[in-house]
């Protein structure tokens, strides 16, 4: 029988529902290692999990026994069920309903990694809706911003 052999490492990146900047350092490393888990769990095993205070920013090497939506749809489900049993201050944490996935050259998983590590220092430059675009518009996506941001 034949194998199936891939290696596909995917860059995912989504926000808090309406960017609120509720993952604050009481959470976020816990937050980064419970997402990391639930990659495991779906045989995506992570490289590097980080973020800032309103998105999650996931280098992971993809399953091929995953689909992409359902992957993204169990991470935020069961992230978000956990976030809320963590305190009070979480009961109304929310993923935002899209996100973004790009793909990466193996031979740059350290610059990704890198760029996820650095995360605060980044944002002190610029905010994640720009952030964003400028990854759509690196990896030329189609999009309307109209339905980008909910």
């Amino acid at each position: 029988m034949g194998q199936s052999l891939t290696k596909i490492y995917l860059h995912i990146v989504f926000s808090t529902k309406y960017r609120a900047n509720i993952i604050d350092t009481n959470i976020s490393e816990e937050l980064y290692s419970y997402l990391g888990g639930i990659c495991k769990n779906l045989e995506c095993f992570p490289v590097k999990i980080g973020g800032y205070s309103n998105h999650i920013h996931i280098l992971c090497s993809f399953s091929k026994k995953i689909t992409l939506i359902k992957f993204v749809e169990e991470i935020k489900k069961n992230s978000s069920k956990w976030i809320k049993t963590k305190d009070e201050k979480y009961k109304n944490f929310y993923w935002q309903d899209g996100y973004g996935a790009f793909s990466v050259n193996p031979y740059e998983i350290d610059k990704v990694s890198n760029y996820i590590e650095n995360q605060e220092n980044h944002h002190k430059k610029i905010d994640f809706q720009k952030e964003y675009l400028t990854f759509l518009e690196k990896y030329q996506v189609k999009y309307d911003e109209r339905y980008v941001w909910d």
